[in-house]
Formats: structure tokens, C-alpha cells, sequence
């Protein structure tokens, strides 16, 4: 037997036992994310699109493409979920003070104004992710106002 076919059939034996490993799906209470759309009074248009491009690294509930089934590629995008939650959770919104929900909403409107949300990588199988200049406008109007809410926006630099 060639080397290459003894390795193609080594691979392809690694592949199979690898699909019965999988990680922990990111699955919450989907009232978390409610929560936190009525306290910083996100507009109907802009639910729409944060559900599009943001829950579902950004938020304990995922809803997950069927290449998820797939491993390693779900070791990939799990990798990305906890990036994401790492930095900016809705489902955790209640428990930050004040002073870091304005943080948070800060880093938004930066992140969305310099294009670096959502990641190219999550672009490219979501296409409904794509945001116009209208949905950026729309994310940065709301997040400014939200972040007035906290009375902290306007502080002197």
C-alpha cells in the first residue's frame, strides 16, 4: 500500500472518531437578550440587524449553521462564540454597572464605524451579516443614545 493512500485512510479514520467529539453548545435564556433590547431601547430596525449579525457570538443563544455539525469546523466557530462573549455579552447586560455598559456601547459604535463587526469571517457564510451604511448608521444613532441613558456619553475628556 502507498504512503498516500495510508495516510488519506489515517485521516480519514481521525476525521470519523473526531465527529463524536464535540463542544458545548452556547444555548441561554433567550429573555436575557430581551432584557437587554428594552433597557437600552434598541428600535425595531436595529433588533433586526443585531439579531442578524451580532447574537450569536454575542449572547449565550447561537443559532447554529448545519456545518456545525461538522467537527472541526464547530471547534472553530465555538472558538469565535467565546471570543465574542468575551468581550461583549448581552445575556450578561443586567449585571454590569453603569459606567461599563457605556464602555461597552463605546467599543460598539467603534467597532461598527471602523468595520471590524461583524468579523469578515462571519461575512462570508452570512451573507445577510453585510452591513449597509444605512444598518451602521442606524447602530451608531442607537448606541449613542443608549450610552446617554448612563449619563456617562457626555463626560469632558
Amino acid at each position: 500500500m502507498k504512503i498516500t493512500k495510508k495516510i488519506g485512510i489515517a485521516v480519514l479514520i481521525v476525521f470519523g472518531i473526531g465527529q463524536f467529539f464535540r463542544p458545548e453548545k452556547n444555548s441561554g435564556d433567550v429573555t436575557l437578550v430581551e432584557s437587554f433590547e428594552a433597557e437600552t431601547n434598541v428600535p425595531e430596525n436595529v433588533k433586526h440587524i443585531l439579531r442578524a449579525t451580532c447574537y450569536d457570538c454575542h449572547s449565550n443563544n447561537t443559532n447554529y449553521p448545519w456545518y456545525n455539525a461538522i467537527t472541526p469546523v464547530n471547534f472553530w466557530l465555538n472558538s469565535h462564540i467565546e471570543e465574542g462573549k468575551e468581550h461583549f455579552n448581552v445575556s450578561k447586560w443586567e449585571g454590569l454597572a453603569a459606567g461599563r455598559k457605556d464602555h461597552k456601547l463605546d467599543e460598539l459604535i467603534e467597532e461598527v464605524e471602523e468595520g471590524e463587526m461583524p468579523l469578515s469571517s462571519y461575512k462570508i457564510v452570512h451573507g445577510n451579516a453585510r452591513l449597509s451604511q444605512e444598518d451602521i448608521t442606524a447602530i451608531i444613532n442607537w448606541a449613542t443614545l443608549a450610552r446617554v441613558k448612563y449619563g456617562l456619553a457626555s463626560k469632558p475628556e
